[in-house]
């Protein structure tokens, strides 16, 4: 211990990190470097300085990270058209890398031989912290104060916080579920989403309203895509994250962006969480529209065969790891072509495409027609190809083999 001198720690400023301070100071006796991102949360940061300063914590750094959370992060993967185990948009996973590559790079300007977070011993986070944070400074040094210290309930925090003199805020009206937030979605777990029955309070939701009480009339919106990513909103430019929040407002006033899921956690338990994502939901259905006209078939095909190794890398946290580079590259080229526009109806719940145009479609009408196509394509053609990719089958069935 006494060879840890100084430490960053990813601060929030609630009960947990607020605790972890002090707690690093008493057990370490070393100083605390703080850091706290604003990814979108909805909620203001600036009071965690306060709160650090009260701690004693000298080196403070704030910062406002939501365009590059959207540009670098969330952009690149949904070009992939991410989703994993078919149903959950990645939004807590895909902040973690960004936040353990800022622990990495404040540890290096301060001189600090360690970093430290407040994700438990139980879930996905404190691998995706310390997966990034070795493969970006191989000799870090991490803390897990939750492996380490026997403060198991919020009862002991509190405790904690009463002896060492820590002031916590009590929120009058606080949720009673561990939640996530950043711009690309809010997640909630806990209380009584422990039981996979049970279905989540109407008032549990805070971006959305319920497609029951969605409006009557359907929302149309158009967005524009230049290399697989959306750079317009009803032809207003706009930058990543400014268009994430804008979907996530239109599409959350029209009830889209809710799940309820049990997902495979990566060290082994099942989990039941409930997320809101309509800025991301939408842009899913969006993306696979614009790339069914301007994406080659195969090139397609491939990119759907290797998303579900792609989402399970990001998932587990192995977004800084050179298969997932290797794989963004391939996804990234694809790109190339993805260009155009893809009109949407926002309707109760529901993402509906409507149209979509690109200059660079390979849509061709004069051949997929139903009318005459004036020669654009041989019909008859179509006898040897049935009959060449049949051949394997027609061999089989004739030694005898049971295709039934």
């Amino acid at each position: 211990m006494s060879s840890i001198n100084k430490v960053v720690l990813a601060y929030s400023g609630g009960l947990d990190t607020s605790v972890i301070v002090k707690w690093l100071q008493e057990e370490y006796n070393c100083e605390v470097v703080t850091y706290t991102a604003d990814l979108g949360q909805g909620e203001e940061v600036e009071p965690a300085r306060a709160k650090a300063e009260a701690l004693g914590v000298k080196e403070i750094y704030i910062e406002d990270v939501r365009e590059e959370f959207v540009r670098d992060f969330v952009y690149p993967m949904f070009r992939a058209n991410t989703i994993y185990e078919g149903e959950y948009l990645l939004g807590t996973s895909i902040a973690r890398p960004l936040i353990a590559k800022r622990l990495i790079e404040i540890a290096n300007e301060t001189g600090a031989d360690a970093i430290s977070h407040g994700a438990t011993g139980k879930g996905n986070d404190q691998i995706r912290f310390e997966l990034g944070a070795y493969a970006l400074k191989p000799g870090v040094q991490v803390i897990a104060p939750w492996r380490e210290w026997d403060l198991n309930s919020r009862e002991s925090l509190l405790a904690y916080c009463e002896k060492h003199g820590i002031e916590i805020e009590t929120k009058k009206g606080k949720s009673p579920y561990s939640m996530d937030a950043n711009l690309l979605h809010i997640s909630y777990e806990g209380d009584i989403l422990e039981d996979p029955w049970a279905e989540a309070e109407e008032d549990m939701w805070r971006w959305s309203v319920s497609p029951e009480n969605a409006p009557d009339k359907a929302t149309y919106i158009d967005l524009t895509y230049e290399k697989g990513d959306i750079t317009e909103v009803d032809g207003k430019a706009m930058t990543p994250a400014e268009v994430l929040a804008h979907l996530n407002e239109v599409g959350g006033a029209n009830g889209i962006g809710r799940l309820d899921i049990v997902e495979n956690r990566y060290v082994g338990m099942k989990s039941r969480g409930c997320y809101e994502t309509p800025g991301g939901t939408i842009m899913l259905k969006a993306h696979r529209a614009i790339e069914s006209i301007t994406l080659d078939k195969e090139a397609a095909h491939l990119k759907d065969s290797v998303m579900p190794k792609y989402a399970e890398l990001v998932y587990n946290g192995y977004w800084w790891s050179p298969e997932r580079k290797a794989l963004q590259a391939l996804i990234d080229e694809t790109q190339t072509y993805v260009n155009g526009v893809v009109r949407l109806k926002l309707y109760k719940g529901n993402v509906i495409v409507v149209g979509r145009k690109s200059e660079d479609t390979l849509f061709d009408e004069s051949i997929a027609t139903f009318e005459d196509d004036a020669g654009a394509y041989d019909q008859k053609d179509a006898d040897g190809f049935i009959k060449l990719n049949a051949l394997r089958l027609r061999i089989a069935a004739g030694k005898g083999r049971d295709l039934s």
